[in-house]
């Protein structure tokens, strides 16, 4: 017991730090999930908090992040981050026929269902590939290998995703010689936050050229019509599960469950795929589009709680889109969590946590972010939505990303990782921009040069 209960208040404590912070950037529109929340995981793992602040902290952080996104999505017509992007049209349509105060509310409580649900689902799909984890661990350089040709080949640019990871594999082991010569070690941190924040890279060097600045000139101020607050109750704010009816509250749990299950495919993918599924069979446009919007919604919560508590209780290696790019760091964090690139051992979270410990903490992280995200977008999403708008600076946000970005790199390696990170920023983020090769895939061939190549060279050796 005396254990346990320093584990438990640095849970709570890192918790509750995940939910208001990513709740409130949640509101901000543009706030990748990659660019944001991996960078804070990394800085908080190596400011030394403890396994499970680390856990909790992140825990909170994806479920608030994924209930106030919804956010400006409906009330204003624009993704809140990535995984917003697929409600924006059913959020559009909403808003057309008058009703997007119905949207939001559908969309929020269809997250708080589908993240209760997401957790003891996937750490019970865990447990059940537990004992496989030896075998898995075993022949982890192609199974990296596979999953990212699978990933690149489902992906929008399909074979010319698969195609562009062969420069991009190379990129990555020239760039692991060079360290390697010069500092005598490889980086690993260096490559994550190169990937993790490409597109912010790319822009901020396209800002810096004459011909690039005109790709990102804008005419004028930007207008946004932001729709009106209106609420349809009186007293207290209504449950999420008042808020869906029957079958919406069976679809989204239908949807939580099946995306818990598949935790190899994009979450943007499973999100858009989850909708039309439970969407389809509805006739009536308003009742199909709320539908919609509610399990797309609770896919973006389940998608991401699953494709990280899978791979990190059962093996301890990223092996999922989500795994492998925004929760990278629960894996690998040199110096305090690692992946030896020759045998597959593992020193991180699989291994500092049982399986209980993430049922429990994962849980409490949950609920903590929801009631504290939940009350505070069904009340004052409207208002928090036009002060955003107005007083935040879209630019600052970016530029303090950008400062964090260099202090990290710097205490891994010095100027050589910063360098290393522009390099691979550089060069992802024009994949990704030109060829829309996520960062998911990205993060995978990362893998794939340093688990797979190594193997495959032995293979033909």
């Amino acid at each position: 017991m005396e254990e346990l209960l320093p584990m438990i208040a640095w849970a709570v404590g890192m918790a509750l730090l995940g939910a208001v912070a990513f709740g409130l950037l949640g509101l901000v529109s543009g706030t990748d999930e990659t660019a944001t929340i991996a960078p804070i995981t990394l800085l908080v793992i190596l400011l030394g908090v403890p396994p499970e602040g680390v856990f909790a902290f992140f825990m909170a952080a994806i479920s608030a992040k994924h209930i106030t996104h919804a956010v400006p999505t409906t009330l204003l017509g624009i993704p809140g981050d990535t995984m917003a992007a697929p409600l924006l049209r059913d959020a559009q349509l909403l808003r057309e026929l008058g009703v997007p105060h119905i949207a939001l509310r559908k969309a929020i409580s269809g997250g708080v269902l589908a993240a209760l649900l997401a957790v003891p689902l996937a750490v019970g799909f865990a447990w059940i590939l537990i004992p496989f984890a030896d075998q898995i661990s075993a022949v982890a350089g192609w199974i990296f290998l596979a999953a990212a040709v699978l990933i690149a080949a489902l992906s929008k640019s399909r074979w010319a995703a698969v195609l562009a990871l062969i420069p991009f594999v190379m990129l990555v082991l020239g760039l692991n010689a060079f360290t390697t010569l010069v500092l005598d070690r490889t980086l690993t941190v260096s490559f994550f936050l190169g990937i993790a924040t490409g597109p912010l890279i790319i822009d901020m060097f396209l800002a810096a050229s004459p011909l690039g600045r005109k790709v990102l000139e804008r005419k004028g101020k930007r207008e946004f019509e932001l729709a009106a607050d209106t609420r349809t109750w009186k007293g207290k704010v209504p449950s999420p599960f008042s808020v869906l009816d029957r079958r919406q509250l069976a679809s989204t749990a239908g949807a939580a469950g099946i995306s818990s299950a598949t935790f190899v495919f994009s979450p943007v993918a499973m999100t858009v795929l989850m909708g039309e599924l439970f969407g389809s069979r509805i006739k009536g446009a308003y009742q199909r589009l709320t539908t919609q919007m509610s399990v797309k919604n609770g896919t973006t919560e389940s998608t991401y709680i699953a494709e990280t508590l899978i791979p990190l209780i059962a093996i301890g290696l990223p092996l999922s889109p989500m795994a492998a790019s925004v929760a990278q760091p629960l894996f690998n964090a040199p110096p305090v969590y690692t992946i030896d690139p020759e045998t597959n051992a593992t020193n991180n979270l699989h291994d500092m946590l049982d399986p209980w410990h993430f049922l429990a903490f994962g849980l409490m992280a949950v609920v903590l972010a929801v009631f504290i995200t939940y009350p505070f977008a069904m009340t004052q999403a409207h208002r928090a939505a036009k002060w955003i708008m107005q007083k935040v600076s879209h630019e600052a946000i970016v530029g303090a990303f950008a400062g964090l970005l260099m202090v990290i790199c710097l205490y891994e390696g010095g100027l050589v990782a910063l360098f290393v990170t522009l390099t691979i920023g550089l060069v992802g983020g024009m994949m990704n921009k030109l060829l829309a090769v996520h960062t998911g895939i990205q993060f995978m061939g990362y893998y794939v040069a340093v688990l797979s190549v190594p193997g495959i060279i032995a293979l033909f050796a």
